[in-house]
């Protein structure tokens, strides 16, 4: 088990400087942005775009902050990402733009390359005390406060921060009030984030 806090994230300017990403953790870590076999970031996107197409890779996003984006999908349909709103899977080959509902917004997402991994992402409300198992490797990121039991001492999570589960690993959250929280579920030949 462990806890990556949100300022040693790796920061990067995309290529066409309408964005940020907050790299979480990719591997392998040299794999690099075209030879990973998963990846999890925070996108900051200032601006309407299309997004960069990853052939070969499944990806899935959530929004963390803003009004909402609007991403335009083959076929001349439309998916709305809205805080709260359920996480939203497709093919890195498609052709997609994104449209930023009132301002710049903050997504939460991950991609792994088909064939050696796949992945699931669920949005949750936390409140109170709850217990967490993993089958898989599990990434756990919280939208607000909360604590969590790590060797028998209680540590604080912060908004964005990442705790990272190995397979059998167990351990109990707790919060103070209705906490949001996305839970990541990797599997694959070699599940490994440590």
């Amino acid at each position: 088990m462990r806890i990556i806090r949100r300022e040693s994230y790796s920061r990067m300017p995309w290529k066409n400087g309408q964005g940020m990403t907050e790299e979480i953790m990719v591997v392998p870590q040299d794999g690099g942005i075209d030879a990973f076999d998963w990846r999890l970031s925070i996108a900051h996107v200032g601006a309407d775009g299309p997004f960069s197409l990853f052939p070969g890779v499944d990806r899935t996003i959530a929004l963390l902050d803003g009004d909402g984006l609007l991403l335009d999908l083959p076929e001349n349909r439309t998916v709305a990402l809205t805080r709260g709103g359920p996480p939203f899977a497709f093919p890195g080959d498609w052709t997609i733009s994104s449209r930023n509902i009132g301002g710049p917004t903050m997504d939460l997402n991950v991609m792994t390359r088909r064939g050696r991994f796949a992945h699931a992402m669920s949005h949750e409300t936390i409140h109170g005390l709850r217990p967490l198992r993993a089958s898989d490797l599990t990434l756990f990121i919280p939208t607000g406060a909360m604590q969590v039991l790590t060797g028998g001492t209680w540590s604080r999570l912060h908004s964005f921060d990442t705790l990272t589960l190995q397979a059998g690993e167990h351990t109990t959250i707790e919060t103070d009030g209705p906490t949001n929280a996305f839970v990541i579920v990797l599997t694959g030949a070699a599940s490994s984030g440590e």
